[in-house]
């Protein structure tokens, strides 16, 4: 495994320090005081549903129960929401090339509503005329500061892991282009610390606004907690929902097998069998203050 990832982190062409560097900017420009100084108000839609947080948490299985009641289409992982934010930066900045770190402080200067409606209409060729869709796109985490302003009425649903059992899923996973941080421990241990630091940002300026499930507790107590999903979305029960493994629709990530099936509990905890291994990862993450369950 770890040979495997060096291979090919050697044909990659990546600093993860640039990572870091966006949600620092990224915490530093949206404050409280910014926040309340952003004009525009955003769309009144409802539609759609965000389910975000690290992959190989269980983002898909959520999608799956959302997706599997009769109001709800699952729409895949869109890049559509930084696609309409970065297209109207640069016609704000009128064709000027801009950077990243521009981008960011350029966004809150956005016409919300605009952004939120440009968003929605961006997605009508996969939502058509559907209540609510889900976007199960895990790097939106770093739009929810945007997203809360473009689309208040928007849900978003940050799905959580054992931190240990995340990164092991993580590394041990060949992505085709995403996520370049995961074939090398220590990398994938700071963008993981970076990761929690914006989440815990967000949570600090959007409290209440999102709900979080944890897997552990989701697959412990699977109805319980698919029944606190359906109520958070504004959902009704809907006795298929129990039965979301059985739904055909097409999966696309690295737990399309899986989502196939009843849930199990055998992924918690598998960290501990390369514990030795993985100390680099373990390191980074304590020396953050990120408790690991032993």
């Amino acid at each position: 495994m770890s040979r495997g990832a060096a291979l090919r982190k050697k044909h990659l062409s990546y600093d993860v320090g640039k990572d870091l560097r966006v949600v620092d900017r990224l915490i530093e420009t949206f404050t409280e005081e910014r926040i309340r100084s952003c004009a525009s108000e955003g769309s009144d839609s409802t539609k759609s549903i965000f389910v975000i947080g690290m992959p190989r948490t269980g983002t898909t299985l959520v999608e799956r129960i959302i997706g599997s009641h009769s109001d709800v289409e699952s729409a895949g992982e869109l890049p559509n929401f930084s696609q309409m934010m970065t297209k109207m930066v640069r016609a704000q900045a009128a064709g000027r090339e801009v950077s990243q770190e521009e981008m960011i402080a350029a966004s809150l200067q956005l016409d919300m509503r605009q952004l939120g409606e440009s968003y929605i209409e961006s997605t009508r060729g996969l939502t058509g005329d559907t209540v609510h869709f889900i976007d199960k796109l895990p790097f939106n985490y770093l739009n929810v500061g945007l997203i809360r302003l473009a689309l208040p009425n928007a849900k978003i649903v940050h799905v959580t892991r054992d931190p240990m059992d995340t990164c092991y899923a993580v590394f041990k996973t060949l992505f085709q282009r995403a996520y370049p941080f995961s074939y090398d421990l220590e990398d994938l241990g700071n963008y993981f610390v970076a990761y929690r630091r914006l989440m815990d940002h967000w949570y600090t300026l959007f409290p209440d606004s999102m709900h979080t499930v944890a897997y552990e507790d989701l697959v412990e107590n699977t109805q319980t907690e698919s029944r606190r999903l359906l109520d958070y979305c504004g959902l009704t029960w809907q006795e298929q929902v129990s039965e979301f493994h059985r739904s055909d629709a097409p999966s696309m990530t690295a737990s399309a097998s899986q989502v196939r099936q009843p849930v199990y509990r055998s992924s918690v905890g598998k960290w501990r069998n390369y514990e030795k291994e993985l100390l680099p990862l373990s390191g980074i993450l304590e020396s953050a203050g990120i408790e690991i369950p032993r």
